[in-house]
């Protein structure tokens, strides 16, 4: 398992990715009224719905870990923010190039940009406070909360076309598109969702050593004590 996820996973990932990406490209047909602008969508709807996976897995160990604390959860809280963050910021550049020859503009206070942006900040705003608070515990635990809060905006976001009048477009549906673009889509978003889990839990085991390492107690005991027997160690679980 362990090779798999070092070299498979990555190698699947590319391959698909790569593969959609064809598809989207060389494949599947121009859209009615964007033409071949509307190809870079295999690749910034994929970068969307990853990066609202990773935040909703955030959200998820979030409860977990006010629920049962553990550095495992708090790792891949960690994790899951960090690569959320970053997927989400590739999408809305993505988005804004693509919203440049469709609407004239790079950006505008769309519903669903603005909920986006708010979505970015928040998560910024999280990591920002893991690196100010020391105490490995009282991080964990405030930034789940905060986790637990920013995630609100998660359904806004996704919801946000169809709450209120948009210049972003409705979400697509196979009976709305050609079946060429939905094959290309999905085979493009799989490829985005295998590189993410690499991503995932290359971040994780990163995450977790860096706090198991901070709350270890000292391998070994004070000289007088290791004189007397005590010389074992002791690791906070």
């Amino acid at each position: 398992m362990g090779k798999f996820i070092k070299w498979g996973l990555p190698a699947l990932a590319l391959v698909v990715l790569a593969a959609g990406w064809w598809l989207g490209l060389e494949w599947a047909p121009p859209d009615r009224e964007m033409g071949d602008v509307q190809r870079i969508m295999y690749v910034h709807v994929p970068l969307q719905w990853v990066a609202m996976v990773a935040m909703a897995i955030n959200f998820v160990v979030a409860i977990s870990y006010l629920m049962k604390a553990s550095w495992k959860l708090d790792a891949a809280a960690e994790a899951s923010a960090e690569i959320g963050l970053v997927l989400g910021t590739a999408g809305m550049i993505t988005g804004a190039i693509w919203g440049r020859p469709t609407w004239g503009v790079y950006w505008s206070w769309d519903p669903r940009l603005t909920s986006q942006a708010i979505m970015l900040v928040t998560y910024t705003g999280y990591l920002v406070l893991r690196r100010f608070v020391e105490d490995p515990e009282k991080r964990a635990t405030w930034s789940s909360v905060v986790a637990i809060i920013g995630a609100i905006n998660l359904p806004i976001v996704w919801f946000s076309v169809r709450w209120w009048r948009s210049l972003h477009q409705v979400q697509s549906t196979p009976k709305t598109v050609d079946p060429e673009m939905t094959l290309a889509l999905r085979v493009s978003a799989f490829g985005m969702l295998f590189l993410t889990l690499w991503f995932l839990v290359l971040r994780y085991r990163q995450a977790l050593a860096e706090r198991e390492a901070e709350v270890a107690l000292p391998d070994a005991l004070p000289s007088d004590l290791a004189a007397a027997g005590g010389a074992n160690s002791t690791r906070v679980a």
